[in-house]
């Protein structure tokens, strides 16, 4: 399996920009560690994991929009509460996602 940096260089070749999502912070129980990260392809083809369901779903929507913005966004993953279908999960904790573009923007000076 090829790890987050060997396929940022493979997407950077291709010429196409990503969004990488990172747990920054944690509290409570999650499903994944902070530095955990996650691949967001504009096609589709995401790699890695923040912890699936309803809350990778949120991280994946705010990385499309990272994508196109070409802003950083820093998300909060709530799994706490009770069992609804308005809950995006109960695993008990709550996680914050820093979103970035890739390639990061150039700075100008």
């Amino acid at each position: 399996m090829q790890n987050a940096y060997d396929v940022l260089a493979q997407i950077e070749a291709e010429g196409v920009p990503v969004a990488v999502a990172t747990i920054v912070r944690v509290r409570g129980s999650v499903p994944r560690e902070v530095g955990t990260k996650m691949i967001i392809h504009p096609y589709g083809r995401h790699w890695g994991t923040v912890g699936g369901g309803c809350g990778e779903a949120e991280v994946i929507r705010v990385g499309m929009d990272v994508i196109h913005t070409g802003r950083p966004r820093l998300v909060e993953v709530d799994l706490t509460g009770d069992v609804t279908a308005e809950k995006l999960g109960i695993c008990g904790g709550i996680m914050e996602v820093f979103v970035e573009p890739w390639p990061p923007p150039e700075e100008h000076p």
